[in-house]
């Protein structure tokens, strides 16, 4: 009983975002973001010499002039340092800001005076780009925006920004491009099922992406498909773009192209209809973007890597298309596992049936789950505006799938789950 209470009470504080959504559910114009805006997804490797030698050059090429700021941190210095030897190793000149509670010998209100510090507002107003590194992004929201209030670096970055620089965010520092940032979240479930809180699992972000996009990162090693939703449904976003280790998107007025080792995943809720209580939505537009791939937020258009375009199309809607997947399937019993809404969409589109359905439940419920039965059904279908290339023998990833249908609705669960033969 005291679950169901627990869930009601969700359901209700829910209700109202959803049934607002619904009434604004014409596709609005897209407000172009200023500057360059490249979160990244975590993750980032060294030898990732194609993202991170665009950073530099998206900022003016050799000679560009970064600011490394380090505050979300548990290791400051080091993970500064790795970041500006990287920049400066393509061409960059580096400053490492010293704003971080982490930092040998500071704390949080040292850490707040630095975010105020005119020398390093200065350092900001003369660079081309500002680095973000991952960490604990609540840090960030502490001391570069306590209470809402931007401190002088944070309102010097937003400057840069204004003036066409180039803000990048890695991991923690991609969360913050939001108005609205997870702050600790690590069960997408039970963020399904409603559990999110102002303070604890949601946050206030920086801001850097606008008011029209909910970033997420670490999206498809991690499964994060289920939070993304839930909190763009809690919070009134439209778009959400989650984004793999290892991948950046660079979002320059309305287009966002995905530059990296996998991709991302873009979700749109413009044409969708929700219903009140848990998660229960339709017609959501879901879309993976691949390496090199563009997306057009304004217009909602894709444009896929013009070297997977000229390889051709996925005719699985023409008579006689032959599947090349092996192993066909139907159903993800794990839809929020570790690259599950991936491999579900490469089946979709490339599989023999035109659907493909995931679902999301525990089979051994936390302690603070509110509702130990509450499950939900993922259903992907492909329609008439579902489009898909794909990439072997190009460049060695993945398929592109534009405009899938995605419909995620509550399902009740028999408990226990399971017992013995």
């Amino acid at each position: 009983m005291k679950s169901l209470t627990i869930l009601a009470l969700f359901a209700a504080n829910l209700t109202t975002t959803f049934v607002h959504a619904e009434q604004t559910s014409t596709k609005p114009s897209f407000q172009p973001i200023p500057g360059i805006v490249v979160p990244m997804g975590g993750a980032v490797r060294g030898d990732n010499d194609e993202l991170r030698q665009r950073l530099v050059d998206l900022a003016g090429g050799k000679g560009a002039k970064f600011v490394v700021i380090p505050t979300s941190s548990g290791n400051p210095i080091a993970t500064g340092e790795n970041a500006a030897h990287e920049l400066r190793r393509r061409g960059a000149q580096v400053e490492l800001l010293k704003i971080a509670p982490q930092w040998p010998g500071e704390n949080l209100e040292s850490a707040r005076r630095a975010a105020a510090d005119p020398d390093n507002v200065a350092k900001i107003r003369a660079a081309n780009g500002v680095y973000f590194t991952g960490g604990a992004q609540e840090r960030y929201a502490d001391v570069l925006n306590p209470n809402g209030v931007a401190s002088p670096v944070l309102q010097a970055v937003r400057e840069l920004q204004a003036r066409g620089g180039v803000v990048v965010g890695t991991s923690a520092g991609a969360a913050i491009m939001s108005n609205v940032m997870f702050r600790d979240a690590l069960n997408p479930l039970l963020v399904l099922k409603g559990l999110l809180r102002d303070g604890k699992e949601v946050e206030r972000g920086l801001g850097f992406a606008g008011e029209e996009i909910f970033i997420d990162q670490h999206f498809l090693k991690r499964g994060r498909i289920g939070r993304l939703l839930a909190a763009m449904l809690a919070k009134g976003y439209k778009i959400g773009l989650g984004i793999d280790e290892n991948t950046a998107a660079v979002i320059r007025g309305s287009d966002v192209e995905i530059v990296g080792a996998t991709g991302a995943l873009l979700i749109d809720l413009r044409d969708a209809t929700i219903t009140p209580g848990p998660v229960n939505v339709s017609n959501i537009r879901i879309s993976y973007l691949d390496n090199g791939d563009h997306y057009d937020l304004a217009n909602a258009q894709a444009s896929v890597f013009p070297a997977k375009r000229g390889k051709g199309e996925l005719k699985f809607r023409q008579p006689g298309f032959v599947p090349e997947l092996e192993n066909p399937r139907r159903d993800f019993p794990d839809i929020l596992g570790e690259n599950a809404i991936q491999r579900a969409l490469s089946q979709l589109v490339d599989g023999n049936l035109d659907h493909v359905i995931g679902f999301a439940f525990s089979l051994l419920p936390a302690k603070d789950d509110p509702a130990p039965d509450l499950g939900f059904e993922f259903l992907l279908r492909r329609d008439e505006r579902t489009r898909a290339w794909e990439s072997t023998g190009i460049d060695g990833k993945d398929y592109s799938v534009f405009d899938a249908r995605l419909d995620v609705r509550p399902i009740r669960m028999n408990t226990p789950h399971y017992k013995s033969w």
